[in-house]
């Protein structure tokens, strides 16, 4: 049979029988079992197939791409087609085909919309690298399907940018805390900026004791106190890890006679100086401190007095020097005091310290960028919130990160 050549025909002729017969056989070869065709006889059938897809109706892609979407290896230039289509063609492919590389996936994400990539992340298996390319878009939607995804598996870069993003977000904060990606050292930085059931549930579930590693280092003390604590390293880690949270040698230079006599100070209004003694007396960082006094929620407050075996009568004490209500408007007495209180109720001390200590280190030593970033956009937002001895505990705290 003489078929008319290209150039000859005149009128672009409608969607025929033909072609979908010519669609789905050569779809079909494609599918066949490498015992009936080899690679480069599947290699030649896709491209032809590419080839008519190009021009062919949105209803036929679509059934080719239904066709393929089993398979466990797609060809590539068909894969390359199907996925930059429109989002109903390449759903099946994006959502069911377990043959997809991520090479694929990356590809799609980066020139297609948000729409695919939310079809990613709603994938039976998304990869480290796949999500921390969806996580670079920052896209709320696509970011709430990720995490939900028990399938999806976060880097650790990627749950830091996603605990960076929370801070402006809080809807993402409820899934993110149900990862098991996350690590103590994120959490506590999320605890900053977290709602009061978030936090409740962070000191819950992060508030750990430290009872192991004191059992297992009880004997290396000694050890570096013989060696007059000389390596940085080994200090730095084992003061994380021992039972006292005061700081002895910190008391032999205070102008107070106890941590308990420098909160009653405070009480009267809490100075820079009394902050920076405080946090001295507690064995913290003055930019730790700074951050625990200059927190709008009572729940830090509540942590540094249990880890440090204030009494309870404490967290009001430097509830007034912060020049805090203590009783709102309508004559009740303060949700955020309240707040306090129960915390300091329902944490045993060890793990007080543990979240203390985890907010020294972590605020020294453990942020990346894009924690600090995050932490540090929340401060100056709010600076203008608090009071003046608030705002002189600011000061420090943004000084000592070189602010």
């Amino acid at each position: 049979m003489n078929l008319p050549s290209p150039e000859s025909s005149v009128e672009t002729p409608t969607p025929s029988r033909a072609r979908a017969a010519l669609l789905k056989r050569l779809a079909d070869v494609v599918c066949l079992p490498m015992s009936r065709v080899n690679a480069f006889e599947r290699a030649m059938t896709a491209d032809l197939l590419v080839d008519l897809l190009r021009e062919a109706e949105p209803e036929e892609r679509k059934k080719v791409g239904r066709r393929i979407a089993g398979l466990t290896e797609i060809p590539n230039c068909l894969v390359r087609l199907l996925l930059r289509d429109e989002v109903d063609i390449a759903e099946e492919l994006l959502v069911n085909a377990a043959g997809l590389s991520d090479a694929d996936l990356l590809d799609c994400a980066r020139l297609m919309n948000l729409e695919h990539r939310r079809l990613i992340a709603l994938r039976r298996s998304v990869s480290e690298v796949v999500c921390d390319a969806l996580v670079e878009f920052g896209e709320v939607l696509v970011l709430e399907c990720l995490l939900r995804n028990e399938d999806a598996r976060f880097s650790n870069g990627g749950i830091e940018a996603v605990v960076a993003m929370t801070r402006g977000d809080p809807r993402l904060t409820t899934l993110l805390l149900r990862r098991s990606e996350l690590r103590p050292a994120h959490a506590y930085v999320l605890f900053w900026w977290a709602d009061a059931e978030a936090r409740k549930i962070i000191l819950q579930r992060f508030a750990v004791s430290r009872e192991v590693l004191q059992e297992v280092t009880s004997d290396i003390f000694p050890m570096a106190a013989a060696e007059k604590w000389q390596d940085p390293l080994s200090r730095k880690a084992l003061q994380f890890i021992e039972r006292r949270q005061r700081n002895r040698a910190a008391l032999e230079r205070s102008p107070f006679e106890n941590l308990e006599a420098a909160v009653a100070a405070a009480q009267d209004g809490l100075t820079r100086e009394i902050a920076e003694e405080i946090s001295y007396l507690a064995g913290l960082k003055p930019m730790t401190g700074a951050k625990i006094f200059t927190d709008p929620g009572g729940e830090p407050l509540a942590i540094l007095c249990k880890a440090t075996g204030l009494p309870k009568q404490a967290i009001r004490a430097l509830w007034r020097g912060l020049k805090r209500a203590e009783i709102d408007a309508g004559g009740a007495p303060s949700t955020l005091l309240e707040r306090a209180m129960i915390a300091y109720d329902t944490i045993a001390v060890d793990r007080a310290q543990t979240v203390l200590r985890y907010w020294n280190w972590s605020l020294t030593s453990a942020l990346t960028p894009a924690l600090l970033r995050a932490i540090r956009d929340g401060d100056e937002d709010t600076i203008d919130e608090y009071s003046t001895a608030q705002r002189a505990a600011m000061l420090a705290f943004s000084k000592d990160f070189g602010g």
